[in-house]
């Protein structure tokens, strides 16, 4: 257990500072499944708009330090080339 004021107070900062980046992952996760959803339907303009909507949080998740900035490229990228194949295959 925390001895001293100042090991009290980080444990309090480390415990909001959880809870903001559990939140930022979760609302994160919940933009790609959005994206996921649009690719299954096989709409590619509704998968596009999707995409375009999740960016900018994923971004900020990277920007936040909630996950890695490579990783966000990833994802975006892959997320991308599934949307892109979309076409192909229509």
């Amino acid at each position: 257990m925390a001895n001293n004021a100042s090991a009290r107070k980080r444990i309090r900062q480390n415990e909001r500072r959880r809870l903001r980046n559990a939140s930022r992952l979760s609302r994160m996760r919940t933009f790609i499944k959005n994206v996921e959803k649009a690719i299954l339907s096989g709409d590619k303009t509704a998968a596009a708009e999707a995409l375009r909507a999740a960016q900018p949080e994923m971004q900020r998740a990277a920007g936040k330090g909630v996950i890695s900035r490579n990783t966000v490229s990833r994802k975006i990228s892959r997320l991308s080339a599934r949307i892109k194949s979309l076409a192909a295959a229509a």
